[in-house]
């Protein structure tokens, strides 16, 4: 099994799969897509593919032998550009890691699930398990949204990294833009110029005082308190010129027992001319006594914990399937380093076997 999942992995990370909506004219996931499909095949999976025809997500169908839960192993394709690294699709490995873009977030755990279904597929459960390798999740979610119009499953386990603890939360996130609008003029006519930089100013010092009071509030046992920042700034148009108007991006990050209405009034009770949601996505939270939790925990699942990044399984949850997250333990995401650790994705392929061989019995 080693061996296989070793390999699988190799050839993952050799495929190019970079985001196009992160960095234009990018590969996108059709060809690794491709690649996990006709592994599946192999298997005595049925396969289909969902979404655009240019971006696919793959729906890898294991049947079972009975009428027993069924399994959702979820995982993203995509990952996010290579500036900065200088040999990104080489699949190096060195002291029992493996290093290159996607490795660690997240080709580990596709390989990881690919190797489980291998597994299972001598011998399979009752239940049917589901492999979701979709795109998009480093930035919109389309994969896993497109996933969910067309199959719903009993359970679900998000592969995202976790170095093999049970995670149970995870924060969402809220963007929105804020404007305020000015009056352009020559900047030696203060009377009929209007400074919406200078609005933005007053309006960024109420900004900061409701992420002190959002840091003080009680926080989350797991996942500590909600949090917000200015992302980015943007107003006027040249030195001695009034600046007609000034655009801010906030980032509100959200815990459960928040909504995004909630969110949107905190931030127009700060007086805000303009406010706009761009996208907005809900925290997740698992019940630990929950059936999907319980059985990875007993297949060797780590610790409860929870964790601050957005992650698909909050789409999960959010559609009635209950949810747990667990992957294999690395670092450098989104970084020029990245890597993953060979034998956590070994371990964490025995936890997906004998999770769906409970859970699916």
């Amino acid at each position: 099994m080693r061996a296989y999942i070793e390999r699988v992995l190799d050839q993952l990370v050799r495929i190019d799969s970079v985001n196009p909506d992160l960095v234009p004219g990018a590969a996108g996931e059709r060809r690794i897509a491709a690649f996990v499909a006709e592994e599946m095949m192999v298997f005595g999976c049925e396969v289909r593919f969902v979404g655009p025809p240019q971006r696919p997500s793959v729906v890898a169908t294991l049947p079972g032998t009975g009428r027993g839960r069924s399994l959702m192993l979820n995982g993203h394709l995509d990952t996010v550009g290579v500036a900065g690294m200088a040999d990104p699709f080489a699949a190096r490995v060195s002291e029992g890691r493996m290093f290159g873009r996607g490795a660690y977030d997240m080709k580990a755990s596709i390989a990881a699930a690919m190797g489980a279904i291998y597994a299972l597929s001598a011998s399979p459960p009752a239940g049917d398990v589901i492999l979701t390798a979709v795109a998009d999740e480093e930035v919109a979610s389309a994969g896993t949204i497109a996933v969910l119009e067309k199959i719903r499953t009993t359970g679900a386990i998000c592969l995202e990294p976790t170095s093999l603890k049970t995670c149970l939360a995870h924060k969402g996130f809220v963007w929105i833009e804020v404007r305020t609008q000015g009056r352009a003029a020559h900047g030696s006519r203060f009377d009929e110029g209007i400074d919406a930089n200078m609005k933005m100013g007053r309006f960024l010092t109420r900004l900061d005082r409701l992420e002190a009071e959002l840091r003080a509030r009680a926080p989350h046992p797991l996942l500590g308190p909600p949090s917000l920042h200015a992302a980015t700034l943007a107003g006027g148009s040249g030195w001695s010129t009034y600046a007609e108007e000034c655009t801010l991006r906030v980032e509100r990050r959200t815990i459960p027992g928040e909504t995004i209405a909630q969110v949107e009034d905190e931030i127009r009770a700060l007086g805000a001319e303009s406010v706009q949601i761009v996208l907005a996505r809900e925290p997740f939270e698992a019940p630990p006594d929950a059936e999907i939790v319980k059985a990875v925990r007993e297949s060797g699942g780590g610790e409860f914990y929870g964790d601050t990044p957005w992650m698909d399984a909050a789409l999960l949850a959010a559609a009635g399937i209950e949810t747990v997250v667990i992957g294999p333990h690395g670092g450098g995401a989104h970084t020029a380093d990245e890597w993953v650790d060979l034998d956590s994705t070994v371990k964490l392929t025995g936890i997906l076997i004998e999770t769906a061989r409970r859970y699916c019995a």
